[in-house]
């Protein structure tokens, strides 16, 4: 069964770092992209930053780009969002979602590219 969870989340002050985790099973995980959503109280859900882990290509949006940094850990099915610098403006709740056959860079951010998804974690930042 296909399974990703989300880890890490909390509440920081702003100009704090996170990492959130996202642990992924039930897939073959070298086949696939890992990206990491997040959606804000009363705003869309937004496509944050993605890795296809065969190649370790990384997309980010421009908004966290510099500040945020994606990883894949191949031996424990494991990508990593590492945050720093974080504002009030990154509180959400962040989700990690899988899309088999990894992506092409303008379907990165595009949520019916991905076919399973985490619960979410909240990050919650104070200024």
């Amino acid at each position: 069964e296909e399974r990703l969870v989300e880890s890490g989340g909390g509440l920081v002050q702003a100009g704090e770092s996170l990492k959130l985790s996202c642990e992924v099973s039930g897939v073959t995980f070298n086949d696939y992209a890992i990206g990491w959503f997040r959606q804000a109280p009363g705003k869309e859900r937004e496509g944050v930053s993605t890795i296809v882990i065969a190649f370790g290509t990384t997309y980010y949006t421009d908004s966290v780009k510099g500040r945020f940094t994606i990883s894949s850990d191949i031996d424990k099915n494991i990508v990593v969002l590492q945050m720093e610098n974080l504002t009030p403006d990154d509180t959400a709740v962040y989700y990690c979602a899988a899309s088999e056959g990894g992506t092409e860079p303008h379907n990165a951010f595009r949520q019916s590219t991905y076919q399973y998804w985490g619960q979410g974690t909240q990050v919650t930042v104070s200024s």
